[in-house]
């Protein structure tokens, strides 16, 4: 940051996102760099950035070739953009899209650049499978092989079993437990129901379509190959259609304990999200609007390996402790967006912050009291819209950043529209983050 100068406020100028596809679904054929890259150009001319040369762009997908090791570079170089912007990748699971707002939002709020796009992406469809250890190790000595009875040699000594190609896993690799099997126990611990798990898995498919209806959405997404909503929405399900639906994690801690359902749990997706970022006097010079201003943010992780603490109740210690460095209560959020993971996520979490027990020994700060269920999700979340991991963060940017400027601009008295959100992540951790309508 140059001397003598304080941090200036990053603004959230605007978003573009791709609809998000089912695995499987319509994006079948596309790569993270197809969608990241359609994401981008719908950016770029939306916000007429043909040319430009931003100060920097960082994105991240969690499941990755090695192809794209530079994967966000190659999308900004088959975009409009200047080439001369240079890019970066990043990746914290889940929670990778918010990470990169954070990492621009910092940049600018120290002075270094003045814009910026923050991004993420993920394909379930497109995810790498890669070859068995001892193949690969056969086939790098067979590229450095000198003579044919040495290339033979190696290619004699491999083993049907080499042959097996590893697909990729979802479970923990410290624990063997998928995602879904470690929330079922969180979900046990904190005594959630199955009908308040259907009751947040058919408000966010309810709000989502509401959402699109109000036009909510006609700014913020890019129609791709064929989709213009979220494939994933079901407009018309109801509380009966969710209780029909049968458990499929935490069947293996006793009989009638599983409570959680494909209904109440994420969808696998395909999908790819965008946000714009600069400085108030960037966005003036181009005409640009304004809708929010990034506040702050804060990472935590928990032991879950060691049984401590639920893999992704991260959120239940990071966004406590943003909060009280910024000196606010939950009271003070007319928007509060918990990434839907799964629905007793956002039970788990919201039912942590409310426990004195739990804030007291575990987080060391007072409850944060219970939460106003009309300012949670409102536009739906993950449950309905559907989670490439890596997009989830900036799709929540991008959609508060509107509900924030939407609320301010209804809003007589003047006073401050602040959102709040938290995305938990693999690997125990969690990312959070407050926004301010300008």
């Amino acid at each position: 940051m140059p001397s003598n100068s304080s941090p200036r406020r990053a603004a959230v100028i605007g978003s573009n996102r791709i609809p998000f596809g089912k695995a499987g679904g319509a994006y079948a054929n596309a790569t993270n760099l197809d969608m990241l890259g359609a994401a981008l150009s719908g950016l770029v001319a939306r916000f007429q950035l043909q040319g430009e040369r931003m100060g920097d762009v960082a994105g991240g997908a969690v499941l990755k070739h090695s192809r794209d090791f530079n994967m966000t570079r190659e999308a900004v170089l088959g975009s409009a953009l200047s080439p001369q912007t240079p890019a970066f990748d990043v990746q914290r699971a889940c929670g990778t899209s918010l990470e990169t707002v954070t990492a621009i939002a910092n940049k600018i709020a120290l002075g270094q650049i003045d814009s910026g796009i923050a991004a993420g992406v993920d394909s379930t469809s497109d995810a790498p499978i890669v070859v068995s250890d001892r193949l690969r190790r056969t086939l790098i000595k067979l590229s450095r092989a000198k003579t044919l009875p040495d290339r033979l040699k190696l290619v004699a000594s491999i083993r049907p079993g080499d042959l097996a190609p590893v697909a990729p896993d979802v479970a923990e690799p410290r624990t063997g437990l998928s995602m879904g099997e470690h929330q079922a126990l969180t979900t046990l611990k904190w005594k959630i129901t199955r009908e308040a798990q259907d009751e947040i898995a058919l408000a966010s498919h309810k709000n989502l379509a509401q959402a699109y209806d109000d036009g909510l959405f006609d700014d913020l997404i890019t129609p791709y190959r064929g989709l213009v909503r979220d494939e994933s929405l079901r407009s018309d399900t109801s509380a009966e259609k969710l209780a029909k639906l049968k458990p499929v994690f935490g069947r293996g801690l006793g009989e009638g304990v599983a409570t959680m359902t494909a209904g109440n749990s994420t969808p696998l997706s395909d999908g790819a999200a965008t946000v714009l970022l600069g400085t108030d006097e960037w966005a003036a010079e181009r005409g640009l609007p304004v809708l929010a201003h990034m506040v702050d943010a804060e990472a935590a992780a928990v032991d879950f390996v060691r049984g401590e603490e639920g893999l992704l109740m991260g959120g239940a210690y990071a966004v406590p402790r943003l909060l009280h460095r910024n000196k606010l209560v939950l009271a003070d959020f007319d928007f509060i967006e918990i990434h839907e993971a799964f629905a007793s996520t956002v039970l788990t979490t919201t039912a942590a912050w409310a426990d004195e027990k739990f804030m007291v020994s575990k987080v060391g700060l007072p409850p944060l009291g219970k939460l106003n269920p009309a300012a949670l999700n409102v536009a739906g979340s993950s449950l309905a819209a559907g989670h490439p991991f890596g997009a989830t963060g900036a799709r929540i940017v991008g959609t508060l950043a509107s509900l924030l400027s939407r609320a301010k601009q209804s809003r007589p008295d003047g006073g401050p529209v602040r959102g709040l959100i938290s995305v938990c992540a693999a690997g125990g951790q969690a990312v959070a983050m407050i926004l301010e309508a300008a």
